[in-house]
């Protein structure tokens, strides 16, 4: 309060005007008092809240006070004593602004109204006791209604507990047209506002699910690598750049919008030993991002070697792990991850093997398992799940195996008879972690490509999907979003959601009408503006486009169809597919036709009586 006090004086001085004063300075006439200040609205306001927080303090205190004394004595008494010496210490911890608003209404001979603090305090002190017992938080819930609301949701989720299958997320689809050709990579960014798919086409499309409509269109297509099939697409853990693998040696680091960050750099393939050179030299089979480290990720290649990178440095690889078959020769990886806490890197390798190496130790592996899968085949992929207790290893040989890293002699469970054609063909791990999920190969015309659904303690096959009449390659279960994303080899992208367990994703542009398009903005031409052209040069100003489509609708010739072209062998003289070269023109004007289908007889005849009259050829020669 002490601020206050000289404001207050001032009040005092400004407050009412002495009359005398005004009638010598000649205020009285205007009729206007000075602005008067309550002080007493002041000082009771100031006062409530001086007590509002030293009540909260002795509150604090109190129940501190009595926890002690529960804790010391457990006797039935302790509680009225403790409050009585906490009241009796209320007088004695009165804070500073508590004296300073006693002195100022003294001051100002005001009496206290209401009861003393002390008394409120321990008012307020059994209430707020029975309050923190419970540990309420808001007003009471009317009786009733909290228990069978548990009740109904214990009910819920036991139902879900015992039923995983209801978890699964797929009463709804959207399909969304990437190409023609196998979808071979697929990544979410960790919000799940974005979809990447790359494919055999050399394709990385962009999905934007808040920005799209019914017309499910992609918003960007873009080929990084040039003629190289996409084997991978990752964004990082921060979502801001994204890891695009391809069929060449050099993997590239991408934005948000396409744009190149980094590349990485070629290695030297004349260099017997992979350690001394700086990148791959051979084609890449897989990458992923560190889960932790937003600018370090790791690639494995044909040059048999797993190599990490930063993306602030392109020029050389951080480290190198170089897997050994079990004679110790080299061998090719053909998948490699990061553990979830990013401190082991695993890689499945073409003698069957699966190695784990500790990240900062690239020399022996931690942990390896020689004959995971059959030797000659390509493990597509590996992948920890959430809990990193245990990996799950997708193989050529057909199989989906589960492993204990720990006990990595045999594995925990093993399905088998899921046929796989694709070297990426992969697996995830349901949102629980209690599901995992695999698609399968079928070649041309043999059946539907499934993602099949297993129980990870048993294995016990929970469910199927058939997604489409080709193979499924790619399968990604979202975690935020809680939609499954299907990559298959007919050039689609699957969204399997839920209305109700699902969020965003999917659901946002299922709802937005497509937008209607304008035949005006379709058909008109651009128009030139030249202000500093000649005037017989300059083009007239359109007023409007939808007239002048008008217009040019009523002229035959600009509202001319053109000849659709010609399917098959040419006819009526316009060869099916001709160039501009000189042979084409040839082949196009031989080609032309020139059938007569008239009678010839008939034809001949036709100038037999002007030959009489007029002879010119024959019957001069004969004549004599």
């Amino acid at each position: 309060l002490s601020p206050l006090l000289p404001l207050v004086a001032d009040a005092e001085m400004l407050g009412a005007p002495d009359p005398e004063l005004a009638a010598t300075m000649g205020f009285s006439g205007f009729g206007k008092k000075a602005r008067t200040f309550d002080l007493e609205a002041m000082f009771e306001q100031t006062r409530r809240t001086a007590v509002e927080r030293s009540r909260k303090v002795l509150e604090a205190r109190e129940r501190e006070k009595e926890d002690e004394t529960e804790k010391e004595f457990r006797i039935p008494c302790a509680e009225p004593s403790a409050s009585a010496s906490s009241a009796t210490g209320a007088g004695s911890t009165l804070t500073g602004r508590e004296t300073a608003s006693s002195e100022s209404e003294d001051s100002s001979s005001e009496e206290l109204t209401g009861p003393s603090m002390q008394s409120q305090s321990s008012a307020k002190g059994p209430a707020e006791d029975t309050d923190d017992d419970d540990e309420f938080i808001g007003p009471p819930l009317p009786p009733g209604f909290k228990d069978s609301d548990d009740d109904n949701d214990n009910d819920d989720t036991e139902e879900e507990d015992n039923n995983p299958v209801k978890k699964i997320p797929d009463s709804h689809e959207i399909t969304l047209q990437h190409g023609t050709k196998t979808v071979s990579a697929l990544g979410l960014d960790p919000s799940g506002a974005r979809l990447i798919t790359g494919g055999y086409d050399y394709d990385v499309k962009f999905w934007d699910f808040a920005g799209m409509d019914a017309s499910l269109q992609a918003f960007r297509s873009l080929q990084p690598c040039e003629c190289h099939q996409i084997k991978s697409l990752q964004y990082s853990s921060t979502g801001d750049v994204i890891l695009v693998v391809s069929g060449n040696s050099q993997a590239k680091v991408l934005d948000r919008d396409g744009f190149p960050v980094m590349e990485c750099i070629k290695g030297d393939q004349y260099i017997v030993d992979m350690t001394n050179t700086k990148g791959h030299t051979a084609m890449l089979n897989s990458g992923c991002w560190h889960p932790k480290i937003k600018e370090e990720f790791l690639t494995c290649s044909n040059d048999g070697t797993v190599r990490t990178w930063d993306v602030n440095n392109e020029k050389k690889h951080k480290s190198v792990f170089k897997p050994r078959s079990i004679q110790g020769k080299r061998v090719i990886p053909t998948t490699c991850t990061y553990s979830r806490d990013g401190k082991l890197i695993a890689a499945g390798c073409q003698d069957g093997s699966i190695q784990i190496w500790d990240r900062n130790m690239s020399v022996h592996t931690k942990f390896h398992c020689r004959q995971a899968h059959a030797s000659g085949t390509d493990t597509s992929c590996l992948t920890f799940s959430y809990d990193g207790t245990v990996l799950a290893s997708r193989g050529g040989d057909d199989t989906l195996k589960i492993w204990d890293i720990r006990q990595f002699k045999k594995p925990l469970n093993s399905a088998d008879g899921l046929p796989s054609f694709f070297p990426m063909t992969d697996c995830c791990f349901s949102p629980d972690d209690k599901i995992l999920v695999t698609g399968t190969s079928v070649k041309k015309g043999g059946g539907s490509g499934k993602l099949f659904f297993f129980y990870r303690e048993t294995f016990q096959k929970l469910y199927e999907i058939e997604v489409t009449d080709a193979s499924v390659v790619r399968c990604l279960w979202h975690p935020k979003l809680n939609q499954i994303m299907v990559g298959t080899g007919n050039g689609l992208a699957k969204v399997y959601y839920d209305p109700v367990k699902s969020q965003r994703g999917a659901k946002l542009c299922v709802v937005k009408t497509k937008r209607k398009e304008r035949q005006a903005e379709t058909l008109t031409q651009d128009y030139i503006i030249t202000p500093h052209a000649l005037p017989m040069f300059r083009e007239p100003r359109q007023r409007s486009t939808r007239k002048q489509l008008e217009k040019d609708r009523l002229d035959p010739l600009k509202s001319h169809k053109p000849e659709p072209p010609v399917a098959g062998a040419g006819r009526g003289g316009r060869v099916g597919t001709h160039g501009v070269t000189l042979s084409s023109y040839i082949v196009k004007n031989i080609a032309l036709d020139k059938t007569d289908d008239s009678n010839p007889r008939e034809a001949i005849l036709r100038h037999a009586k002007e030959a009489e009259e007029n002879p010119y050829w024959v019957a001069p020669a004969y004549a004599k």
